[in-house]
């Protein structure tokens, strides 16, 4: 198996650069295991492909809207993305610097304090220090934009649109985009259903940003993501 066999052509025309007026409004392909057969359906169906007793599990982790436009000492554009925090604090972090070639000590932004020191360069990452303000998490709440794909290039009207209706626990670095599509009405159906849901939390990190660069892809390096399964669960 090489990398190349999952190349396929995707006009970027029919790449949708806008979330539907509603979240369950999104198409929905449903695959017969036993016929092969292929059938085109919307989320609002999916109670009726369901069966009492089936578990749905949910990634409630909530995205932290930390893509940073700055600028480098000599006026140059730089974009920072967040990854998670080092050590547990709130003040130094693992991030993505672009252009990666140019990175330079510090990066500074426009109608804020804010400030990011560059203290350990490694492969493909930063380790990074916020200052400036009294608190640095507040601020990139404040001045952050939500991380979307590199397809995407619009930027989102309502941050919103990008969390899940469920999300709970602030941490990652990108939406867990399967569960965009459910509301508190569909998740409700799925319940009046006899259908069981269930929540983790994983925190979406790095490799949904990386492309995959070798032929082998099971040479493929990814990386650990913070996750929690609890007792109910």
């Amino acid at each position: 198996m090489k990398t190349a066999d999952f190349d396929y052509d995707l006009p970027r025309e029919l790449i949708a650069q806008h979330p539907p007026a509603e979240r369950d409004a999104a198409r929905m392909l449903v695959l017969d295991p036993s016929s092969y057969h292929v059938t085109h359906a919307s989320i609002r169906d999916l109670p009726g492909y369901l069966e009492p007793g089936d578990l749905l599990v949910f990634n409630d982790s909530r995205v932290l809207p930390a893509r940073l436009m700055g600028r480098r000492r000599d006026g140059g554009e730089a974009e920072v993305l967040l990854l998670r925090p080092v050590d547990g604090g709130r003040h130094r972090w693992q991030a993505l610097i672009r252009p990666a070639r140019r990175l330079e000590p510090q990066v500074f932004f426009d109608q804020s304090e804010l400030a990011i020191s560059v203290e350990v360069r490694h492969h493909e990452t930063a380790t990074v220090r916020l200052d400036g303000v009294p608190d640095p998490l507040s601020e990139v709440r404040r001045i952050g934009q939500m991380p979307t794909p590199p397809y995407i290039r619009e930027r989102l009207a309502d941050r919103e649109r990008y969390q899940t209706v469920f999300a709970r626990e602030e941490g990652s670095a990108a939406a867990p985009t399967a569960g965009l599509h459910f509301t508190p009405e569909l998740l409700n159906a799925i319940r009046d259903r006899g259908v069981n849901l269930a929540f983790v939390t994983l925190h979406v990190g790095l490799d949904t940003f990386q492309p995959v660069r070798v032929d082998d892809p099971s040479q493929h390096s990814i990386h650990r993501e913070w996750f929690r399964i609890d007792e109910a669960t």
